[in-house]
Formats: C-alpha cells, structure tokens, sequence
C-alpha cells in the first residue's frame, strides 16, 4: 500500500533540487503533486518530466494574491490540498555590520512571511474542506544556534521553527498536524552560492568551506535531497497523526535536540 495514495500535496519552490525530490518521493507514494514555483517554465518542465501525477502552478510566496491564486487553481483542478511543503527558500550571509536592510528583508518575505501566509492560505482551504490536513514546514539547523556570519539565514529558520509551534498547537483542533524538518547542510546547486559567501568573508579558495562542513558531519558526509525524503513522507502520512507542532533534526548528527 502506498503510503500518500489518494493525497495532493502542493510544494513550494520545487520546480529543482530539494522540493522536486520531495515531489519525485511523494509521486512514488501514491500522491499527485503540485509543482508551484516562481519560475512557472521551469515549473511546468519540472511537472512534464515527472509524470502525469504532475502539474505546476505559480506562485510568488512574497505575493499574496499570487499565494491565493494558486490555492484557488489546485482547488479547481484537483479538488483540494492534503498536505503543503513550505520549501521556498533564500540565503544570505554577512557580518553583522555589513548587513543591508533590503538583504534582511528579501530574505524574511521568503523566508518566514511566505511561509506563514502560504500556511495560513492552505489552512483555510484545508478547514473549509473539513478532512484536516498535513502542513510540512522547512527549518534548518542554522534555526537551532546563531552563526557569526549567517544572521540573517538563521533568525529565518529560528522564526519557521517558532511558527511551526503555534501553528501546529492552533491548527490541530481542526485535524491539521503542522510539524517541520531541519537539514543540516545539503548538497545541491544552492551550495556552489553559500560557498561563494563563505569564500568572500572567510578568504577561503572556492570549495573549501564546502569540503569542511562535510567532513565535520558526523556521518561522513553533507547530506543529499534524498536523505530528507524519508522524513517528508513520514510526516505527510497517517503515521505521523500524533505528532504535533515538532521540528525533526535530518542532519546526520551534527545537531542534538
């Protein structure tokens, strides 16, 4: 029996890397996925290659009539939403005393306020509906301490953990379970971007901050898309009903909490 059949989940920011994993893993589960992305092309290649199981949509998470209106489609197209990913996701990196307001505040619309009003959009699509639901949010270990040169990234990620809890405790009542996962580092073409922030604030050759915070993983190595997939079926699927407003660690042990 596959673990998600029957489900639509809609997934932010995966027309690539660790939301179209998700979306590849769901498909195998039985689920139908919605590609929504900024990037409606790459989207609905994202959506062809995969598969009738697939279709796309766009969505600015910073827009709130683009995060309304494409709830809205998936309502008419597919009948409704069971489970979201909140995926969409910027970094950034600075000493403190270089950091620029309009930085700071590109990455928060994505980062926290995308994903509280995309959340608060499917909940309401999802309590209408009245069959409950699963919201799956993207923290980070960065969200678990601070870091001298990644203030910006980690108060996102501390804020996603903070709304996953609240959310989590206010949506239960109506049968939705609002839980989060927080990868360690990730291998991916988003890393080739925070190596090149690492190489200009640390004097480090390009490669080399990623070679480290590799070797540093207790398991061995960085971590893959592959490697989260696991724990984004789990929480999407019956299994996961008792669990309530808790962000899960996929890091290879680099973080115990």
């Amino acid at each position: 029996m596959k673990r998600l059949a029957g489900k639509t989940a809609l997934i932010t920011g995966s027309a690539r890397g660790i939301g179209l994993k998700f979306a590849e893993a769901y498909i195998r589960e039985g689920a139908k996925v919605v590609i929504a992305d900024i990037d409606i092309n790459r989207a609905e290649n994202a959506a062809s290659d995969i598969g009738d199981a697939a279709i796309a949509v766009q969505m600015d998470v910073t827009d709130q009539a683009s995060i309304d209106a494409a709830v809205t489609s998936v309502e008419e197209r597919l009948g409704g939403i069971d489970i979201l990913i909140n995926n969409a996701a910027l970094f950034t990196a600075a000493p403190i005393v270089e950091i620029e307001r309009a930085d700071y505040d590109k990455v928060f619309a994505v980062n926290v306020t995308g994903t509280l009003f995309t959340l608060q959009a499917v909940a309401k699509s999802m309590i209408a509906r009245g069959k409950g639901g699963k919201i799956i949010n993207m923290a980070s270990q960065a969200g678990r301490r601070g870091e001298a040169l990644v203030a910006v990234y980690c108060a996102t990620k501390a804020a996603v953990i903070s709304l996953t809890q609240s959310a989590g405790l206010d949506l239960i009542k109506h049968g939705i379970n609002v839980n989060a996962i927080a990868p360690g580092v990730v291998d991916g073409e988003h890393w080739d971007g925070v190596d090149a922030f690492f190489a200009k604030y640390e004097n480090k050759a390009p490669g080399q901050k990623k070679k480290e915070v590799g070797e540093a993983v207790p398991f061995g190595r960085m971590g893959t898309a592959e490697d989260l997939t696991g724990m984004a079926i789990f929480l999407a699927s019956p299994e996961a009903d008792y669990i309530v407003a808790q962000t899960y660690n996929v890091d290879g042990g680099n973080w115990m909490s």
